[in-house]
């Protein structure tokens, strides 16, 4: 029943082209296009819980609909954590502390439930919802660090990407030159990833007096989107050439 991706560097790639374009894509439509930040996470959030419907009830993996759903993640989590920061005021530090308190406490329920953390065992649908629920929080949290460290720690837009991506790059040395639990590395990294994926997305779009590249939202939208596309029709021709040769396989042994 695992219908979770491989993880490898593509998976990485796309993980961040998609965090990123969810940044760019929920600051068009709650600042660009003015729907607001309350108005857009209810949209957002609605569009995540049918795509999250569609996963579930899917029986093996499909790239389109899994990328779908982490889109869905990364967009509703930057206009939630927009609307929790600007809207009700907490502030980027207060934010992030609320939204790592509700994290630790989704693997904490999902680890008391008996599920296993590691995303290549996920293999029931209870397993499945604690994993779809730390991404959406992890997503959400990501925005909340990403504009920490943009905005209030004077580091700056392209700063606080180095800085994100530098940490990273610990976690992956720490991957394969330490004893750290693997499972604990992959979702430090892939919280880590949304906050870098944050800060990039702010770098592209913010004018250049602020540090930024002045693509706006719409146009980094685009870039993103596109590079997004093409990895996944990549992924998905792999998982059908896949098939096919366990298909073949398959029917020359019972020949």
């Amino acid at each position: 029943m695992n219908k979770l991706p491989q993880i490898t560097l593509a998976f990485w790639v796309m993980k961040i082209c998609a965090t990123t374009l969810g940044e760019t894509a929920g600051d068009l439509l709650s600042m660009t296009l003015n729907v607001g930040y309350a108005v857009s996470s209810m949209l957002l959030i609605s569009v995540f819980v049918l795509t999250l419907l569609t996963q579930l009830s899917s029986k093996t993996y499909n790239p389109v609909l899994y990328w779908l759903v982490i889109l869905s993640t990364s967009t509703a989590g930057t206009t939630l954590s927009d609307f929790m920061d600007r809207t009700l005021g907490l502030g980027y530090a207060t934010g992030s502390l609320i939204l790592v308190s509700i994290l630790v406490a989704i693997f904490a329920l999902w680890k008391w439930s008996g599920e296993s953390l590691n995303v290549s065992q996920v293999q029931s649908r209870r397993g499945e919802m604690f994993y779809w629920m730390a991404i959406l929080f992890s997503n959400t949290l990501g925005t909340a660090l990403g504009d920490y460290l943009a905005d209030d720690s004077g580091l700056g837009f392209a700063g606080g990407a180095l800085f994100i991506g530098a940490t990273i790059g610990v976690v992956v040395l720490a991957r394969y030159f330490s004893k750290i639990s693997p499972v604990v590395l992959f979702w430090v990294a892939f919280v880590l990833t949304r906050p870098f994926g944050a800060t990039l997305g702010d770098f592209l779009t913010k004018p250049l007096d602020k540090g930024g590249l002045d693509f706006g939202t719409i146009g980094s939208s685009l870039v993103l989107a596109g590079i997004l596309v093409v990895m996944i029709g990549g992924a998905t021709y792999l998982k059908n050439k896949q098939a096919g040769q366990s298909a073949s396989l398959s029917g020359s042994s019972i020949g």
